[in-house]
């Protein structure tokens, strides 16, 4: 199993950036998929998380109501779109898959596959 994340870059405070983690090697449809952040300094810290149908989703309580985790099994891609940005969510973004499907997964130690990251920096 191969990830791939893009999709970072650097915005403003109350921007909008939209991330991508490709999937390949596997069976996507069967894996939960998470998305984790790591700041400079600190540990990485789960940001959000998404069963194999969709339709189940678990957030971090700092970024509920302004990110939103999905996926495309047709595409076998995986998304965060990430709205109001603020200096504080700063960081190196990682995609990670589980194959418990549908287990939503909040400790990277859960997770078997990871993506190499991409930076996302805000500005005030």
């Amino acid at each position: 199993v191969q990830l791939q994340a893009s999709g970072g870059g650097s915005v403003q405070a109350g921007g909008s950036l939209r991330l991508s983690c490709a999937f390949s090697g596997g069976a996507f449809s069967s894996y939960a998929l998470g998305w984790f952040r790591q700041a400079p300094g600190k540990k990485r810290e789960f940001v959000a998380t998404i069963g194999w149908g969709g339709g189940s989703t678990t957030y971090r309580d700092s970024v509920k109501g302004r990110f939103t985790i999905s996926r495309d099994n047709a595409k076998n891609t995986l998304y965060l779109q990430m709205n109001s940005l603020n200096p504080e969510d700063t960081a190196v973004y990682y995609c990670a898959a589980d194959l418990r499907g549908s287990h939503l997964a909040e400790y990277s130690y859960e997770y078997a596959y990871w993506g190499q990251g991409t930076q996302v920096t805000v500005s005030s």
